[in-house]
């Protein structure tokens, strides 16, 4: 059984694991509306995995006989200053969710639950790629300018 205070602590990521995927696929509107077909396609993948993390959540928290729920979930964004600027915000934001999955696991660890500490030990290390990955791209279009953006809209685009 799964403890009060841990099960909160998972639906409040739960919640947050959405808005991250309507913050992606915001994104992915917005590349696409600029035409940007590449971007917009690894945005929307982006945005599956969110929700993906957020049914896995889900599924593990009733699996330890607690209840998951989905909270209000608040508006996103709808426009950025350009594609660096959207993936600067990506990078931010990636950096805040490796905040909120340590604070997570603090909590697994604060109720000495082993099952949700090895679970969420999972997204701590996909974390490191989500930074690394975000922060790879940003160097990219600061290193190449606007002329980098057509080839790494197409590398992107590549994404399945």
């Amino acid at each position: 059984m799964i403890s009060n205070k841990l099960q909160e602590a998972f639906n409040a990521q739960i919640v947050a694991e959405m808005w991250s995927a309507n913050l992606y696929l915001s994104m992915s509107y917005y590349f696409g509306g600029k035409g940007y077909e590449g971007f917009a396609r690894w945005m929307k993948a982006q945005a599956n995995e969110e929700n993906e993390h957020a049914e896995e959540m889900a599924q593990f928290l009733m699996k330890r006989g607690g209840k998951a729920l989905v909270g209000a979930i608040d508006a996103v964004p709808a426009e950025w200053d350009g594609p660096l600027a959207v993936f600067e915000n990506v990078y931010e934001h990636e950096c805040k969710v490796s905040g909120l999955i340590d604070a997570l696991l603090d909590t697994a660890v604060a109720e000495n639950d082993k099952a949700a500490q090895d679970f969420v030990w999972t997204f701590v290390r996909e974390q490191v790629e989500e930074e690394a990955t975000a922060q790879g791209i940003v160097d990219k279009m600061k290193l190449g300018g606007a002329s980098a953006l057509y080839h790494l809209d197409e590398e992107l685009g590549k994404r399945k």
